[in-house]
């Protein structure tokens, strides 16, 4: 399957970015906590060079808690301030405030120097569609400052928001990379909802999200649709016509829906009901 996505807004997004990357003290990009290496757009790290750098590993509650703390050490030691959160319910986002602090401190120290007082810093958020920028920024404003959606591609344009004296944000549109490293990538990235749905084969997707869940977290999975292996090691195809049977989905004559199904997996996945599940480590 081709998992490529690139709409034509994401190329003028990508241009507004690098247009004001100059007035900018520091970057925060955020990741999607199940997929931090996937959902890196290797753009960033070219247009945050010389700034401050922040990772936010958001939707951190749908991750395996224990991948958590070994993604936090692994952008630690590549020199990134880093924190978990969760930006629907607020989770870890009043440690931020202190982190930009301590980020921009050098930038924050030489305006002391020359003088400048309470210039806020200014940080441009970044992240690729469907991370959870506006909901993040929202959460972390204390009111409705954007609009969000459980699409990609909500936001179109640039806005700058004052959040305190402190500090001011540059929400910008989500955007993707005009070619994903590999097949993997762009699966994972389909997986966690960051391509339109309606570009993509959703039962490929379910079998690979399947086979992966196989392999790494197969105790939630068959708990999950209620599946007993009785001593068989199950293919991803019975797991599918026993996810079918369990939650009744048919097609006219009994015969099994794997679209239905494969929606039904795909959505229990991306909102958690699956259990806490990460689909990549650090190298």
């Amino acid at each position: 399957m081709n998992y490529q996505w690139y709409p034509g807004h994401m190329t003028k997004a990508k241009r507004m970015m690098q247009e004001n990357i100059s007035l900018i003290d520091l970057v925060i990009e955020l990741l999607d906590a199940r997929v931090p290496l996937s959902s890196r757009n290797p753009d960033i790290d070219d247009l945050g060079k010389n700034k401050s750098r922040l990772i936010l590993l958001n939707k951190s509650d749908l991750a395996d808690a224990e991948s958590n703390k070994r993604w936090m050490q692994f952008f630690k030691e590549k020199g990134f301030y880093v924190l978990e959160v969760n930006a629907k319910t607020g989770q870890g986002l009043k440690a931020i405030q202190g982190m930009v602090r301590e980020a921009c401190k050098e930038k924050i120290e030489r305006d002391r120097r020359r003088g400048i007082k309470n210039r806020p810093v200014r940080a441009i958020v970044v992240g690729i569609p469907n991370v959870g920028k506006s909901t993040f920024i929202n959460s972390f404003a204390g009111k409705a400052c954007t609009k969000t959606g459980n699409k990609p591609g909500v936001t179109k344009g640039k806005q700058w928001i004052r959040l305190n004296k402190e500090l001011e944000l540059l929400d910008t549109p989500g955007i993707l990379w005009p070619k994903f490293e590999s097949e993997e990538v762009g699966c994972k990235l389909a997986m966690i909802g960051s391509m339109n749905d309606e570009i993509l084969q959703m039962t490929e997707l379910a079998d690979a999200l399947v086979a992966y869940l196989l392999s790494h977290y197969r105790d939630a999975l068959l708990g999950r649709y209620q599946i007993e292996e009785n001593g068989q090691s199950l293919t991803v195809r019975e797991v599918m016509e026993m996810v079918c049977k369990n939650r009744m989905c048919y097609k006219k004559g009994q015969e099994p829906d794997y679209e239905k199904a494969s929606a039904l997996v795909i959505d229990d996945f991306r909102s958690g009901r699956i259990g806490r599940i990460t689909l990549e480590e650090p190298a």
